[in-house]
């Protein structure tokens, strides 16, 4: 079903795309656009692997390490903090036996909110890695895209398709993958770039 709707996007896009060529002379012979006119037949397009391009780019990569590190310091942090929550649980089972019945429940009730805390640590730590990730993402997305529509203003593309397994595209030939070019491009522009390196 998914795919009917992904195969059914993709013709509505591709029909879209030859109709707007249809219409590009009129609408630029008029005066009312802007944009460079595109003759049907002349429409450049080409693709990228996009996960070879984001996995493949500098930036990610270093980003990613520093996100890993996080993760582990955090994980690291944690287990510290469960194993003294541990330890604490224990010596009350020793030694829970010399306490009034007040003190223990007094005691078991103080555990049970550290367990909570310790819970609640956890999950924050969690949500903080998970929107660290997706800020990651997100950044990524927009220095690719970004750079892209750099690319095909420079090389005359006229739309640069994300080519991934079981999307939208099933066949491109490989004469049109630029997939090596814009990683080797993307890298060269972050290494150069004096602002990514404060980051």
């Amino acid at each position: 079903m998914k795919r009917g709707l992904i195969l059914i996007g993709a013709l509505s896009l591709a029909t879209m795309l030859l109709y707007s060529c249809d219409k590009a002379e009129t609408s630029t012979a008029a005066g009312e656009s802007t944009s460079k006119e595109v003759k049907q037949g002349e429409l450049n397009i080409a693709f990228v692997y996009t996960d070879s391009v984001i996995n493949k780019y500098d930036y990610f990569k270093k980003k990613s390490e520093e996100l890993t590190e996080k993760g582990k310091k955090f994980e690291g942090d944690l287990q510290s903090r469960a194993r003294g929550f541990e330890q604490e649980i224990q010596t009350f089972q020793q030694t829970g036996g010399n306490m009034t019945q007040n003190q223990a429940r007094a005691k078991q009730e103080e555990l049970a909110k550290k367990e909570q805390n310790l819970m609640t640590y956890r999950d924050n730590l969690m949500q903080e890695l998970s929107a660290d990730e997706s800020t990651l993402y997100s950044d990524v997305y927009d220095k690719v895209q970004k750079y892209l529509k750099s690319y095909a203003e420079t090389n005359n593309i006229d739309v640069i398709l994300s080519y991934t397994r079981g999307g939208a595209v099933w066949y491109a030939n490989d004469a049109i993958d630029l997939t090596s070019t814009v990683i080797e491009g993307i890298n060269k522009e972050y290494t150069s770039s004096p602002t990514d390196t404060a980051k």
